[in-house]
């Protein structure tokens, strides 16, 4: 027992280490904007959006910032954003009317390419797993996710033919844009509310399987507010009424024989609203308390910096990492 102990001990010490060698420096701050959305393109590009219709753009890695409102959405709060070049990004308001407006410009100009003026739609999340497929995940409408569908770019979209079911009380959190996860043919949701739980798919789209996630659930503030699909599936929220709790707030998935969800032996540092993957086995995952780091695949975590964000990206290609979030603050990940 004392030997394992000691092992123990010397593996969250390593991990601890590891974690501080990590660094968020600020990049951006001071605008009237809550950042909630953002999209890396690549080393040099990445996009923001935000409340009040505030968009922006950096060529540069994130050393300066190209802001605006977009002319006519003034009031809109750009939750998410996919970005594919420095020209090219779809972007989407919750709230209503719910939008989805695209530029091709570098955001010299924007169309819009949806709107639904019904008050039972509230747009959480925006996902694409090519440049021409993506999908945009909505709270339930008569006990069904509203998933929108886009094959040509963010052109047009349509509903998804296969709609989720979802319990009374459920619901997916617009926190970070990342409740909603869709790469390589699989599509990949946590919700909370009533339940926690992770549904998933993949093509041809026609069967849902559903995991319970042990994630802080039963009340309209706790669940699962983000996932991270890439090398393993980790999965963080909590209540984000009482962010300091660190109870049930990040689990992994156990593929043995049980295959389900586990809960992190060492979790974060209170509320989580965004987990990324970093390389094989390391993640960032980043909320109001701070953010934290975890070496081992999301089963022990260390809290590397107490400032409040909502969200953090990797680059599609490159090894960018960003943080954004209230007050216009954008971060940087540094080792």
């Amino acid at each position: 027992m004392l030997k394992n102990t000691i092992l123990l001990a010397s593996f969250l010490l390593c991990i601890t280490f590891v974690s501080r060698a990590q660094h968020i420096n600020p990049l951006q701050q001071g605008k009237r904007t809550s950042i909630r959305g953002l999209s890396v393109v690549d080393d040099s590009v990445a996009w923001v959006s935000g409340s009040r219709g505030t968009i922006a753009i950096t060529t540069n890695g994130g050393k300066t910032w190209a802001w605006q409102q977009v002319k006519g959405f003034e009031k809109a709060d750009f939750r998410g954003v996919e970005a594919f070049s420095d020209k090219e990004a779809v972007i989407m308001s919750s709230g209503t009317p719910a939008l989805i407006l695209k530029t091709t410009d570098g955001g010299a100009s924007w169309q819009e390419k949806y709107r639904n003026t019904d008050t039972t739609y509230f747009l959480d999340a925006i996902g694409f797993d090519s440049p021409k497929h993506g999908l945009v995940l909505g709270d339930p409408i008569k006990n069904k996710f509203l998933l929108l569908e886009t094959n040509d770019g963010g052109e047009t979209w349509h509903p998804f033919k296969n709609q989720p079911d979802a319990i009374p009380g459920e619901a997916a959190f617009a926190a970070s844009g990342t409740c909603l996860r869709v790469a390589k043919g699989e599509i990949h949701i946590v919700t909370g509310g009533t339940v926690a739980r992770h549904l998933t798919t993949e093509k041809p789209y026609k069967k849902w399987f559903i995991h319970n996630l042990p994630i802080a659930q039963g009340q309209s503030s706790k669940g699962a507010f983000s996932i991270s699909i890439e090398y393993n599936w980790i999965v963080v929220g909590g209540n984000y009424s009482k962010d300091k709790i660190t109870d049930s707030v990040s689990c992994t998935f156990d593929s043995s024989i049980k295959a389900q969800f586990k809960l992190s032996d060492k979790g974060p540092a209170g509320f989580q609203s965004c987990v990324e993957a970093i390389s094989d086995n390391i993640y960032l995952s980043t909320g109001t308390p701070g953010s934290n780091f975890s070496t081992d695949g999301g089963r022990n975590w260390a809290k590397i910096d107490n400032t409040s964000y909502n969200v953090c990206r990797k680059a599609k290609k490159g090894k960018l990492v960003l943080l954004a979030g209230d007050g216009g603050k954008i971060g940087v990940l540094t080792p």
